[in-house]
């Protein structure tokens, strides 16, 4: 197990195997070259189908409020004249 939150980028590249799976489990590096962070190595964001469902329920109603067919090229066309 590394110790700490920060990591020299040598360092992390030898262990880099070790990074990755302490970051699956939910740790966060930050990595390090000459004292200045250069990067961090985090987790990945975790989406609910929770989440998933509301944004679709939400974006259903935001279509709901428009009327008629919508075309994204006149959609386009009509932002190139401005």
């Amino acid at each position: 197990m590394i110790k700490g939150d920060k990591i020299g980028a040598f360092e992390a590249k030898t262990k880099l195997s070790e990074l990755l799976r302490e970051t699956e489990q939910g740790r966060s590096f930050r990595i390090l070259r000459r004292g200045k962070e250069v990067a961090r190595l985090v987790p990945p964001e975790r989406f609910e189908e929770s989440d998933l469902k509301n944004c679709l329920e939400r974006f259903r109603e935001i279509r709901s409020r428009v009327k008629g067919t919508v075309k994204v090229k006149d959609l386009i066309k009509e932002g190139r004249r401005y």
